[in-house]
C-alpha cells in the first residue's frame, strides 16, 4: 500500500530549510475515547505537521472535549478548542450538503467514499459555504454503516418498531423507511443505550464493535453491500489561528489536508472496520449478510431519501441530481485505483 504519510513528509521536507519563524501551539480534542481510531488519527495528523514544520507549529490535545459532540463546529469557530473534527449528521439543518456522501448506495470502503467524497466537496460544496466561519481542512466518512441488533433478524418485518440509536441525518432517515423507530444520541452513549434497554439496535460501521465494546451487547450483525447509510466527517481549524500562521506554514498544513487527509483517514477507517469484523466473528453475535430480497427492499424503501436530498440541495443553488452522479462515478473511478 502506498504510504502517503511518508509521501508527503517528502513533499513538505524542503519547506524545513526556510530560517526559522515564531512557534505557535494549536489545541485539539475528540469527542470519542481516545482508544478510538478516530482520536489516534488526529493524534498522529497533528504530529505529521507538527514535525513538517520544524517544530513551528505544536499541538496540545485537550484533556475534555469542551462541549456536546454536536457543538464541536461551534467550539471551534469560537475558539473553545483550535482543532476538531465532526459528522455532519449530528448538526442536519446546518450541513445539508455533505449528507450526498450519507445516502445509500456509496462504495464498499471508507476509502473509496472518502476519496470520492472529498472530489466532489472541494469541486463543488466548499464554494457553498457551509463551513464558514472555520478553515476547512478536509471531509472524509466513516465505512459503511450496517444494522447491529440486539435480537436475530430474518426480514424486515422483524426490523419494525425497534427502537434504534441513530447520529441523525441519513442514518436517522433510513431506520424510519425500514420501519424502525430512531432516536439521537452521540455515538459514546452507545454501549449503556444497549445494555439498559434503551436502544433495540444500532446503525454502525464495524469499526464500532472494537470501539465502544458492542460484542456483548448485541446479538447480531446484517450485512449490506455498500452500507445503509455513511457519515461524512468535516475536519476543520479555527480561522483566526489560521490566520495567524505564516503563509509557509499553512502551504504545510494544506499538504496534510484535503485528498490526503481523505484517503489517510479513509485507510484508518478501513483498517478499524477489519478489527470489528474480526470481534463480531470471534464473539457470539451472528454474522448474517441481508439476501437479495432484502437489499432490494432497503434500497427501494430508500429511494425517497435520495431523492429529497436532490430537492434540499438544489435549494442551495447547486445542480444535485447531476452532481449525485458524479460522485457515483467517482466512487467507481477510486475503486479502481483513479
Amino acid at each position: 500500500m502506498l504510504n502517503i504519510r511518508n509521501l508527503a513528509l517528502a513533499a513538505v521536507g524542503s519547506a524545513l530549510a526556510f530560517p526559522a519563524l515564531a512557534q505557535t501551539t494549536l489545541t485539539f480534542s475528540s469527542w470519542v475515547p481516545p482508544t478510538h481510531h478516530l482520536t489516534i488519527w488526529q493524534a498522529n495528523w497533528a504530529a505529521d505537521v507538527e514535525k513538517a514544520t520544524g517544530g513551528r507549529v505544536k499541538f496540545q490535545s485537550l484533556p475534555k472535549h469542551p462541549s456536546a459532540p454536536p457543538g464541536t463546529f461551534d467550539a471551534v469557530r469560537e475558539g473553545l478548542v483550535d482543532l476538531s473534527y465532526v459528522t455532519a449528521s449530528y448538526t442536519p439543518a446546518r450541513h445539508i450538503l455533505p449528507k450526498m456522501a450519507e445516502l445509500p448506495g456509496a462504495g464498499d470502503t471508507a476509502v473509496v467514499n472518502s476519496v470520492a467524497y472529498s472530489r466532489i466537496y472541494w469541486k463543488y460544496f466548499h464554494k457553498v459555504g457551509e463551513y464558514n466561519g472555520v478553515k476547512m481542512l478536509a471531509v472524509w466518512t466513516h465505512g459503511p454503516g450496517q444494522m447491529h441488533t440486539k435480537k436475530p433478524l430474518k426480514s424486515l418485518a422483524d426490523f419494525k418498531g425497534l427502537k434504534i440509536r441513530s447520529g441523525g441525518g441519513a442514518s436517522e432517515e433510513v431506520v424510519t423507511a425500514l420501519g424502525g423507530s430512531p432516536f439521537f444520541k452521540p455515538a459514546g452513549e452507545s454501549y449503556e443505550l444497549l445494555k439498559s434497554g434503551v436502544a433495540d439496535g444500532i446503525f454502525f460501521p464495524l469499526e464500532s464493535i472494537v470501539s465502544f465494546k458492542l460484542d456483548t451487547v448485541l446479538a447480531q450483525t446484517t450485512l449490506f453491500p455498500g452500507g445503509l447509510y455513511s457519515s461524512a466527517f468535516g475536519f476543520f481549524m479555527n480561522q483566526d489561528k489560521w490566520n495567524k500562521l505564516s503563509k509557509q506554514d499553512q502551504d504545510i498544513i494544506d499538504k496534510f489536508s484535503g485528498e490526503y487527509a481523505a484517503r489517510s483517514n479513509g485507510q484508518s477507517w478501513d483498517a478499524a472496520d477489519q478489527k470489528g469484523l474480526a470481534a463480531i466473528k470471534s464473539s457470539s453475535m451472528r454474522l448474517v449478510h441481508a439476501d437479495a430480497a432484502m437489499v432490494a427492499d432497503v434500497k427501494k424503501r430508500s429511494a425517497p431519501i435520495v431523492d429529497a436530498w436532490i430537492k434540499q440541495a438544489s435549494a442551495k443553488g447547486v445542480d444535485a441530481k447531476a452532481i449525485l452522479a458524479e460522485f457515483h462515478a467517482e466512487l467507481k473511478k477510486v475503486a479502481a485505483g483513479k
